[in-house]
């Protein structure tokens, strides 16, 4: 789902002792840099100065640890309104709000769902489609976001 394990197992204590949750971590590669992009949030939101905390203590840990050996931009960001969907968890803690999700390969002759999530069952996310309900393999899932109601 665009994340990037490896370094979330890298970020996450430090990100939890400093008190924000770790969305997600995604590695794009953009032509000849990458994009190393870290998603926090908190229970009373993100801020600019949270997301420079964040970044600056990110920073100190690639320095030592030295994971990417190309150019690369690191960004940290809150997951805003249409916020990413990474782990089983979230699609059960978002239950009852509306996403889009991709799959990696065609499910049931598609590969873009829009509806109400109803959480997860034995490893498939499962979403209602215009009153269909549609049971996805979590680990065939390329990308989930909510998609925000205004």
């Amino acid at each position: 789902m665009g994340q990037a394990p490896q370094f979330r197992a890298l970020f996450e204590p430090a990100i939890t002792a400093m008190g924000y949750e770790l969305v997600g971590v995604e590695y794009l590669r953009q032509g000849k840099q990458g994009l190393l992009r870290i998603y926090i949030d908190s229970e009373n939101g993100i801020t600019v100065d949270d997301c420079g905390k964040v970044s600056h203590q990110v920073s100190g840990i690639l320095e030592v640890e030295d994971p990417i050996r190309e150019n690369y931009v690191l960004e940290v960001s809150s997951p805003g309104l249409d916020r990413p969907l990474y782990t089983a968890e979230h699609f059960v803690r978002f239950a009852g709000s509306k996403a889009r999700i991709r799959t990696r390969m065609p499910f049931e002759g598609r590969r873009n769902y829009t509806g109400v999530l109803h959480g997860v069952d034995d490893d498939h996310v499962v979403i209602d489609v215009d009153d269909e309900e549609y049971r996805l393999p979590i680990n065939e899932i390329e990308k989930a976001n909510l998609v925000p109601e205004i």
